[in-house]
């Protein structure tokens, strides 16, 4: 969330950075982190509204997936041991929770500086292989990341008696006192509890994943959490008293109603100039083309993502949710999770009961154009709102929102199952919009899923409409009735490509659903011009061959029919795709730039041909590949499975350098395994970004090592064998 981007420089508020840097700063630390840990980004979206100059918005979802054999919940038991496992503790971090709680003003550049901890992305690498790990994950009792509070409330909450020693907690420097050592938020930090009997082989395993490991707390029969430093008890609270969560505190809500004259339903686009109206429709920033930003994340990371962000022959047509595959390693799964988001800023401005219903209605119409079953599926709400006052109004507004996501989720049977709030979005008297974004989860089968460019020329365009009540309500039973036979026309193959109707209406639909194939939409002329530019959460656009219309039984409008010639037209319209494209692309250009403004040129190299090909003179059935793993690797899994698909043994082995016998170590093995292999394999990744002090260097350097070196020679020039490096490997 943030304001307009492109806004001049001069109107940057006093005591704040313009919103052009904030957007792309912003952009470089959340993809930077994404990109390095592995994971595929399949969607990113920033939403545009004045307001978020008060407080830019960031919030997210990840999925993940466990074998529910890998997943235990047992009970901390006395003499457990409690495990710090990952990265150090700094002052980074201190106070940030209640720093990121608080309403800010001009002072707060001078005050709240070290409130933000700092990412340490190739640790959170480590941490996802070890916990990867069945053999692991099933000796973990209990767990906690590190968030708000650190070591007090990650190791406070694992147990009912705790006896924690912070001198044992392993720190990026020296120099912090107990009550730093205690609250401090650092990042890249898990709490296990762990049996005593196993404590060792857990430690042994995260040795192998180059991980730091430490002993700092026992759980005790006695209800109290205790905390020693220097050999003080510097903290011994009773759990009674820890139980209460504090003062009792209660407030009055007063919630406004939202106004009918200002009716954000009722209003209306000056359609006298047809043409001029699509045009800027498309320019409108909550419309526009993301394409620049989108880009900046890695999609396909893992080869488990179903569709890129942008689909069809010219990747111009923006996906709505992002679907990805199970990331199992061993054997093949046609599962995939599936996540999309909903949420209109403006819509809830007016109205945070209707925002926040749309919101989830939105979320649900995403997930099931996909191809998914609305019935499956689950919500997180995330929800950011103004700083609460004694104000009764200001309470109204989150009470409003949730009053509303409730009735959402009475009217679909459908269950949130997480959250997070912030009520923390107010800079000096400035406020941000009520905020209130449904994420919706749900899981299908791959070939059930269906993408959003159009496919063929002569298919027809229809509406399935939902209906609404006087109030502008949903009518749910009329909504879930028409959703489930879209899910069902989906499975069959009958809509060959759908869109959500979001912001900009069935026209922003239809014009995005072209762009990916660079097909036209002959609009019907009875459809009202009017309504095509309305926001109607919930309604989904859908081609459908003409012989197939006949078995569309859930409420539709017909709103026009694909054509091969690349325009819009309706009535005495028209506007060529290209036109759109420019007119949609343009807005942020400036501020994510898609084109390097290099002059391009055209460079025909032709396709490598080889005249024969090269036999390996030492034949092995089954040959055998090394793939060694560095901090910052983070494609080993995708690496080793496309081996194992073309017949191969795999070999993974991460390089330990916490100290020097593991150094040492790490070595002999790696000396071992390029000796018994045929193929060596350096895999791609990040190291602190892919700047020239990535891990290629780090890489390159280990190999320098003469006895490594030596097995490297003898494996390529004397044993006939192969290398391959990809990204930062192809560097080393």
């Amino acid at each position: 969330g943030a304001s307009d981007p492109t806004v001049s420089l001069s109107e940057t508020m006093k005591g704040k950075l313009p919103q052009r840097k904030l957007v792309t700063e912003a952009a470089h630390g959340y993809s930077s982190y994404g990109n390095q840990i592995g994971l595929a980004t399949g969607l990113v979206n920033e939403i545009y509204h004045p307001n978020y100059a008060a407080k830019r918005m960031e919030i997210g979802a990840v999925m993940a997936a466990a074998p529910r054999s890998n997943v235990t919940r047992a009970t901390s038991d006395p003499g457990d041991i409690i495990i710090l496992l990952g990265g150090r503790t700094g002052r980074d971090g201190c106070g940030g929770a209640t720093g990121s709680s608080k309403a800010h003003t001009v002072e707060s550049i001078d005050t709240c500086g070290a409130e933000v901890q700092k990412g340490n992305a190739p640790t959170e690498r480590k941490l996802q292989r070890l916990f990867r790990n069945p053999e692991v994950s099933r000796l973990i009792k209990k767990c906690n990341d590190f968030g708000a509070g650190g070591v007090s409330v990650a190791i406070g909450e694992l147990a009912v008696g705790l006896q924690i020693q912070l001198d044992k907690v392993p720190k990026k420097y020296a120099g912090l006192d107990g009550t730093e050592l205690a609250i401090s938020e650092s990042q890249e930090r898990m709490a296990v509890v762990i049996d005593p009997k196993d404590v060792d082989t857990f430690m042994k395993y995260a040795a192998e994943e180059n991980l730091e490991a430490t002993c700092v707390a026992e759980v005790t029969e006695e209800p109290r959490l205790v905390m020693h430093w220097r050999d003080k008890v510097i903290v011994d609270i009773s759990r009674a008293f820890l139980d209460t969560n504090g003062a009792h505190q209660e407030n009055s809500a007063y919630i406004t109603l939202p106004s009918e004259e200002d009716n954000y339903f009722k209003k209306t686009k000056d359609v006298s100039d047809m043409k001029k109206a699509w045009l800027s429709n498309l320019s409108d920033l909550n419309v526009c083309s993301q394409k620049g930003l989108v880009e900046m994340f890695d999609s396909s990371i893992g080869a488990s993502s179903v569709y890129m962000p942008y689909g069809g022959k010219y990747q111009l047509t923006p996906a709505q949710s992002m679907v990805a595959k199970l990331p199992v390693l061993k054997g093949k799964t046609d599962t995939v999770t599936m996540m999309s988001y909903g949420f209109d800023p403006y819509l809830s401005s007016w109205s945070p009961y209707h925002g926040a219903i749309y919101a989830v209605v939105q979320s649900v119409a995403k997930i099931v154009a996909a191809g998914g079953d609305m019935d499956k599926i689950h919500f997180t709400f995330q929800e950011y709102f103004r700083r609460m006052t004694d104000d009764p109004k200001t309470w109204g507004e989150p009470l409003s929102a949730l009053l509303g996501a409730y009735d959402a989720q009475i009217g679909f049977g459908l269950a949130a199952i997480g959250g997070k709030d912030s009520m923390s979005g107010s800079f000096n008297e400035m406020n941000v919009p009520p905020t209130l974004v449904s994420f919706a989860v749900d899981v299908a089968k791959q070939q059930d899923i269906v993408t959003s460019e159009l496919k063929t020329p002569g298919n027809k365009l229809v509406v399935f409409t939902m209906k609404k009540d006087a109030y502008d309500l949903p009518d749910y039973a009329q909504m879930m009735d028409s959703y489930r036979t879209i899910t069902k026309l989906v499975n069959e193959g009958v809509l060959k490509s759908t869109y959500t109707v979001g912001f900009g209406g069935v026209a922003e639909a239809v014009s995005k659903m072209a762009f990916g194939n660079k097909l036209g939409v002959a609009v019907d002329e009875n459809f009202d011009a009017e309504e095509l530019f309305k926001p109607y959460y919930g309604d989904i656009v859908a081609e459908v061959a003409p012989e197939d219309m006949d078995k569309l039984t859930a409420e539709y409008k017909v709103c026009g029919t694909v054509t091969e010639a690349p325009e819009f037209t309706y009535k005495d319209m028209k506007v060529s795709v290209d036109e759109a494209i420019a007119a949609w692309t343009k807005p942020l250009e400036s501020v994510f730039p898609t084109r390097s403004g290099v002059e391009e040129k055209k460079i025909d190299t032709g396709l490598y041909t080889a005249k024969d090909i090269y036999i390996c003179k030492n034949k092995v059935a089954k040959p055998k590949v090394f793939i060694p793993v560095f901090p910052g690797t983070n494609c080993e899994y995708d690496t080793m499975k496309a081996f194992e698909k073309a017949g191969a043994d795999v070999e993974m082995r991460v390089f330990r350098n916490l100290n020097e016998g593991m150094i040492r170590d790490s070595v002999d093995e790696y000396v071992k395994a390029i000796n018994s292999a045929q193929i060596l394999m350096f895999p791609g990744g990040f190291s602190a970004g892919d700047e020239p002090d990535g891990s290629a260097k780090f890489i390159a350097s280990v190999f320098r090592n003469e006895r490594i070196k030596e097995a490297v020679n003898q494996l390529l020039n004397q044993r006939d064998g192969l290398a391959l490096g990809i990204c930062n490997g192809f560097q080393a």
